[in-house]
């Protein structure tokens, strides 16, 4: 998730219905603001979030259906002229001469039915995004009005993303999707507290920041195994979680624990989060250090990590510098947004500083450079296996469902479909060309321990079976069924 700064922007507005759909209605008053999904009037978030219209100009329509009646309706005549008008009404008052082998059958028809409406749901979803990059707006805009009828945000997998995707393809189409995305990032927010709490449920319902965490833990630990006083440079440390666990395996390790120091960098969404500055990670760590009798200093650096220079780090001459880079760098521009590049940038500065071991976790999808057409369906695969790993740990009638998928993970869906240049901040990239990047900047292969392997797969037994680790080239792919999502490795 990527905050930016508030910007006012022409009008079209969505109102949530009491089923937590949008509606689409056109608004007079253009200094509105633009705000995604809604959650019911049930969820904690409601009241804060629907005080605030969403606006953006007028082009093509809303961004997701008002309800799904029509489409059931459709389905139920299906039904009913493949098994006779009375045959659904028997089933349901139990009093029809139907046996088990006749309903077990008409639910087999239903489930089938139910399949082949998310198969094309995600059929006309490529087909929207494909109109659009050949730029073949009526047939866009036909798709995005049978779309409206096929999504929610309350629904199957699919469904949920579908939502989102087709919020994406509206802006795009609009040519609003920067103006759009920037004032969906300040627009009106959950309580601090609300953003954290759905944060760390999307932590907990989902193993890929664990599993990012724990890897690139595991690479400094064994890294500085030997050494007394050790730095570590964070380029995002958000609120300080992934250090916990390390700092108390300094304090477990023979012969005592090493002098600890932290840099951390911010980043406005943690910031938020966590209410305040970075004085209140400091003194959390430093806390948990004492509590474990390790030494410790924090260094807070209040500085984008895209304009970090060597002397915000304070590296001293005899300490053993370790670089963190999890989940960060695909924020950083490279050569294709602009000549800065900070992205090889900030790996050769790094480079620069000597360090003992720098940390890689990133998101294994491929949406940098990707034109406008590949990179949806990428963005498609890559997040319909994340949405259903969540649809397996997080019951769909979780009542904060909504807002987690919302707040953690739309904007990122919205962003990397609607946006263009610079204001499009999400870019991931594939783990081989995170590789050449790191050769370029100087750096060779750090080995993952092996200890690394097996503590995270007793870490992924707690989760669902299909999870899977995979360890390759000297990094570690974890994924859902057969598609990778999380890539960690470690250089020196």
């Amino acid at each position: 998730m990527y905050k930016q700064p508030r910007q006012e922007i022409e009008a079209y507005s969505f109102e949530p219905n009491p089923s937590g759909k949008l509606r689409y209605l056109p608004v007079n008053n253009s200094r509105k603001r633009f705000c995604t999904f809604e959650p019911s009037p049930d969820s904690p978030a409601y009241n804060a979030l629907s005080s605030s219209t969403a606006t953006y100009e007028d082009t093509c329509g809303s961004c997701v259906t008002d309800d799904l009646n029509d489409f059931k309706h459709k389905i139920k005549e299906i039904e009913t002229v493949m098994m006779g008008p009375d045959s659904l009404d028997l089933v349901v008052d139990g009093t029809d001469s139907f046996d088990s082998t006749a309903c077990q059958e008409i639910n087999s028809w239903r489930s089938t039915l139910e399949a082949i409406s998310r198969r094309d749901l995600r059929a006309d979803l490529v087909s929207c995004a494909k109109a659009m990059s050949e730029n073949d707006l009526m047939m866009a805009n036909s798709m995005m009005e049978k779309l409206r009828q096929m999504v929610s945000v309350s629904g199957e997998p699919i469904q949920r993303l579908g939502a989102y995707l087709l919020e994406g393809l509206v802006a795009q189409l609009s040519s609003s999707g920067s103006s759009i995305y920037k004032s969906l990032n300040r627009c009106p927010e959950p309580a601090s507290t609300e953003l954290l709490s759905y944060m760390h449920i999307l932590y907990e319902v989902c193993p890929y920041f664990k599993f990012g965490y724990m890897s690139a833990n595991g690479a400094i630990a064994e890294a500085m195994k030997e050494e007394n006083r050790v730095h570590i440079i964070d380029f995002q440390i958000g609120q300080g979680s992934q250090w916990v666990t390390l700092i108390q395996a300094f304090a477990a390790r023979p012969g005592g624990p090493p002098r600890i120091r932290i840099t951390g960098i911010d980043d406005t969404t943690s910031a938020y989060a966590r209410g305040g500055g970075l004085s209140i990670v400091g003194n959390r760590l430093a806390k948990l250090a004492k509590q474990f009798n390790v030494p410790f200093e924090f260094n807070p650096v209040s500085v984008s990590a895209a304009e970090v220079k060597p002397k915000n780090l304070g590296v001293r001459p005899g300490e053993a510098l370790a670089v963190n880079f999890a989940f960060v760098l695909h924020h950083m521009p490279d050569e294709s947004v602009s000549t800065e590049n900070h992205r090889d940038r900030l790996l050769r500065m790094v480079k620069s500083l000597s360090p003992k071991v720098v940390t890689l976790v990133e998101q294994e999808s491929n949406t940098n450079t990707a034109a406008f057409f590949p990179r949806f369906m990428e963005t498609m695969n890559y997040y319909a296996a994340m949405f259903e790993s969540i649809d397996v740990t997080l019951p769909r009638d979780h009542k904060q469902r909504i807002n987690v998928e919302q707040h953690c993970l739309a904007r990122d869906v919205v962003n990397i479909i609607a946006c263009e240049g610079a204001d499009r901040v999400e870019r991931h990239e594939l783990l081989g060309k995170w590789k050449s990047r790191f050769e370029m900047a100087g750096f060779t292969s750090y080995p993952l321990s092996p200890l690394v392997n097996s503590t995270i797969k007793s870490l992924l037994r707690t989760y669902s079976n299909k999870y899977r680790l995979e360890e390759r080239d000297g990094a570690l792919y974890l994924g859902w069924m057969h598609r990778d999502l999380v890539a960690s490795c470690a250089w020196k």
